[in-house]
C-alpha cells in the first residue's frame, strides 16, 4: 500500500481520534495528519497534539497486525511526542483500517 492509498483508506474509514490531531511521521516517507477536529486525513504538515514517529515498514506491519503497538514502542521502533493518551488509542485507529 502506498502512502496515498493509506490516506484514502484512513479518510474513508474515519480513522482519527475525535477532537484530536495526530501526526504520524514516517521519516523519509513523509507524514500523515489525522485531524479529528476537521474529520480529515491529509499529508499536510502542521501542529498536532501527538506526534508518532515510526518507519514505513514498521507501520505496515502494525496496520496488518503483524506487530503490536506496545511491543513496537518498547522496542524503540515507535516514538511518541506530546499527548501519550492519543498514542494509546492507535490500536483503535488501526482496527478501523481492517474493517
Amino acid at each position: 500500500m502506498t502512502k496515498q492509498e493509506l490516506v484514502a483508506k484512513m479518510q474513508e474509514a474515519e480513522a482519527w481520534i475525535p477532537g484530536k490531531t495526530v501526526k504520524i511521521d514516517f521519516g523519509d516517507q513523509g507524514l500523515i495528519m489525522l485531524d479529528g477536529g476537521a474529520g480529515s486525513v491529509t499529508e499536510a504538515d502542521g501542529d498536532a497534539d501527538t506526534i508518532i514517529k515510526v518507519g514505513w515498514d514498521d507501520w505496515q506491519q502494525l496496520a496488518s497486525g503483524q506487530l503490536d503497538g506496545m511491543t513496537t514502542f518498547m522496542m524503540g521502533k515507535l516514538k511518541v511526542e506530546g499527548d501519550m493518551s492519543n498514542a494509546m488509542q492507535l490500536q483503535s485507529v488501526l482496527s478501523k483500517l481492517k474493517g
